[in-house]
């Protein structure tokens, strides 16, 4: 212990005693010592080691060392398949082509120092090379040359041209095709590193891997003609040791043909199978390694996790072991063992699989019931659905009916019927149940605000009449929702009779479609909001966007244009056209900014669409025109300018207008026509709002909308 200085205050260390002389036994255990701990560093072993197989190379080694140094080949060649086994990954053991190396030059020169035993005592017996070798001659070969050579010849050529050929060539594809793919997967790398989702460090990391990875598959590549060229040294040897010790056996030692033949071929032989075997397990090695691939877990979870991933192939294939042991002359014994085998592991592998399934399950239901039920923030209740569908509890059947179509899918059939025929992206709708309906009804909701309901009735088809005639069949009789038409509930086993009867059928799944349609069309100026506008604007076409950007806001406000389309929506006029309607829109700006008078040059700009949307089948547009005395009347009830411009006729004027339109158009919608009322521009945006209160059917165009080309025809007048 030390001691503190009783002025300074600083510790004082005694003087050390003097050593002992050293004596020779202790010099020399020091010299142990030193050489143990040199021997401890790997390098220096790895280099100690790779210097004693260059020396078995030169000089002789005795029979003993022989045996040692075999035994630590095999060793060393079973430590490479166990520990290729256990890998997850090939690049965990990027190493592997110089072990490879080493393991080659380690069986070469033990090859050597063997031929040198053979050939110098090969006349003394068995033993002339050692225990390891005379074993493998006198157990494995049983002492017969012949199934030494024929063994051996079978595990040169499974080693040489099955496995050793297939794990190089898989190497060498393997190789090639990370070179190929380097690049992308760089600038996936490089991807994923300028949208932040990985660092530098992670970046570099996998650069590193990825180029890791190609330098040991090219590396394995050329590790594979180790083991080829290990295998052809083999059978050089073996070639050389039987000529070579059969000269010598009986030029040499005194004797016979017959004995040197068998002693020098038994103890080749011998040393050739001691040598192949390990040859062959680091071969198997290899091509377990190269044939991971892309395997992320030991080779055990690899093979067995995905050959008995599935139950069914194994009781196919017990199946099949059945079908064979009743073969005749097959033995039964061993193909109905291995196929009770087979089928306890199907059953075994489909309970687990059960158990895990309901584990799961259970675990999901525990998670969810312990999970807290988090409370809606108060402003989803200020959430409106734009459309919403309310079913009884006894329509819920026809969302994922097996007969016919779903109601789901014809909804989002109608979703793209109208953005083919208008335009209008229709808004999704909402379905849900509601238990304060009757168990056959249903209700449409647009905003929030009910506008229709009605109720079908599952499981049965609604029959009209075209002709408006009594239905001839045995049924309910009802009235159809959206028209207001009688209509009969038949059952299905009536389709094909009255559709011989010229009836008009509908499932319950198109009732609530057409309803939801005709309400929708009348309802799309309040569905086309302000955002569902900028959308059809940013959808435009890149060569329109010029003519958006001119437009707006320059001329006219997002706004501005959505009231012109509603406007258009409101008569039903498709809005798809959208760059002929802002050109339309950018021309009236000129001289206007009151949106009336704007549709109303819009309108004018669609006229070759809207009058092939009125042109009948008869190729005409039938028109009822408006007399000059109505004409002037409704010219001088317009007072005000611009937006404030509006209808001022004396009511009893109005109504007889009302009359006389009505009686017109009943009159000649019993001779079947359905004719349009056509007055002159300046007016007509005032007689449609007149006639959109007790005809909203009725289209009414200006002479402006006629396309110079449609062919028109005259029925009457008004």
């Amino acid at each position: 212990m030390s001691e503190l200085d009783a002025g300074t205050g600083t510790p004082t260390v005694p003087a050390p005693a003097p050593s002992p002389a050293k004596t020779p036994t202790h010099q020399g255990r020091q010299m142990i010592g030193t050489l143990g701990r040199t021997v401890m560093r790997g390098d220096i072993a790895l280099a100690l080691g790779v210097v004693a197989i260059l020396v078995v190379l030169i000089l002789p080694m005795p029979k003993w060392l022989l045996d040692i140094s075999l035994a630590i080949s095999i060793t060393i060649s079973v430590l490479i398949l166990m520990t290729v086994l256990f890998l997850e990954k090939p690049l965990d053991l990027n190493s592997f082509p110089t072990i490879l190396l080493i393991a080659t030059m380690l069986r070469l020169s033990l090859n050597l120092a063997s031929t040198r035993l053979i050939l110098a005592n090969g006349h003394e017996g068995p033993d002339a090379a050692g225990a390891v070798i005379a074993a493998f001659g006198s157990f494995v070969m049983g002492g017969n040359f012949v199934i030494g050579i024929i063994v051996f010849a079978i595990l040169v050529i499974v080693n040489f041209i099955v496995i050793t050929k297939g794990s190089g060539r898989i190497a060498e594809v393997s190789a090639r095709f990370s070179l190929d793919s380097m690049p992308g997967k760089q600038m996936a790398i490089d991807a994923d590193l300028s949208a932040g989702l990985i660092d530098e460090p992670q970046a570099r990391a996998r650069r590193q891997e990825l180029e890791d990875e190609s330098n040991f598959f090219g590396a394995m590549d050329g590790a594979a003609k180790f083991v080829r060229g290990d295998a052809v040294a083999g059978l050089m040897i073996v070639f050389i040791n039987v000529i070579a010790g059969i000269i010598i056996g009986t030029a040499q030692q005194g004797l016979t043909l017959a004995d040197a033949a068998e002693t020098y071929t038994v103890l080749t032989v011998g040393d050739g199978l001691v040598s192949q075997i390990p040859a062959l397990i680091v071969s198997v090695a290899a091509g377990m390694l190269v044939s991971k691939a892309g395997a992320r877990q030991t080779t055990e979870k690899a093979v067995f996790g995905q050959l008995g991933a599935n139950p069914k192939p194994i009781a196919l294939a017990a199946v099949l072991l059945i079908c064979l042991a009743l073969l005749p002359g097959i033995p039964m014994v061993p193909f109905l063992a291995l196929a009770a085998l087979a089928g306890y592991a199907a059953l075994r592998l489909g309970r687990r699989q059960e158990a895990v399934r309901r584990q799961a399950a259970d675990a999901q239901v525990r998670n969810q019931a312990a999970a807290p039920v988090a409370e809606e923030p108060i402003s989803a209740s200020l959430a409106i659905d734009q459309i919403r569908l309310e079913l009884g509890y006894g329509l819920l059947p026809l969302i994922n009916s097996e007969h016919g179509s779903r109601l789901t899918d014809q909804i989002k059939a109608l979703r793209r019927q109208l953005a083919s025929d208008i335009g209008f992206i229709m808004p999704s709708v909402r379905i849900q149940d509601n238990l304060q309906l009757p168990s056959q009804g249903y209700v449409i909701r647009i905003k929030e605000i009910e506008t229709g309901r009605g109720e079908v009735r599952p499981n049965t088809l609604l029959v009209m009449d075209p002709r408006g005639d009594a239905i001839s069949l045995p049924g309910e009789a009802t009235v159809e929702p959206t028209f207001g038409l009688p209509a009969m509930w038949v059952d299905t086993s009536f389709r094909e009779e009255a559709m011989f009867k010229g009836y008009t059928v509908v499932d319950p799944q198109t009732v609530i479609t057409t309803h939801l349609t005709e309400l929708v069309k009348d309802n799309m100026p309040e569905l086309l909001s302000y955002a569902e506008t900028q959308k059809l604007l940013d959808e435009l076409g890149r060569d329109q966007q010029k003519l958006v950007a001119d437009v707006i806001p320059s001329q006219i406000t997002v706004g501005g244009v959505q009231r012109v389309l509603q406007n258009l929506l409101g008569e039903r006029v498709s809005i798809r056209d959208l760059p002929t309607i802002l050109e339309g829109v950018a021309e009236a700006c000129g001289y206007t900014r009151a949106i009336s008078q704007i549709t109303e040059h819009v309108r004018a700009r669609l006229s070759r669409q809207l009058s092939d949307a009125h042109t009948g089948e008869s190729g005409y547009i039938a028109l009822i025109t408006l007399s000059g005395p109505w004409e002037q009347a409704f010219a001088e009830a317009v007072v005000g300018d611009g937006e404030d411009r509006q209808l001022a006729m004396a009511p009893s004027r109005l109504q007889d207008f009302i009359t006389s339109v009505r009686q017109t158009f009943e009159r000649h919608a019993m001779m079947g026509e359905n004719p349009v009322l056509l007055t002159s521009p300046g007016i007509r945006a005032y007689v449609r709002s007149i006639i959109e209160r007790f005809r909203p059917a009725t289209i009414v165009m200006s002479q402006n909308e006629i396309h110079p080309k449609a062919k028109i025809k005259t029925l009457g007048q008004i």
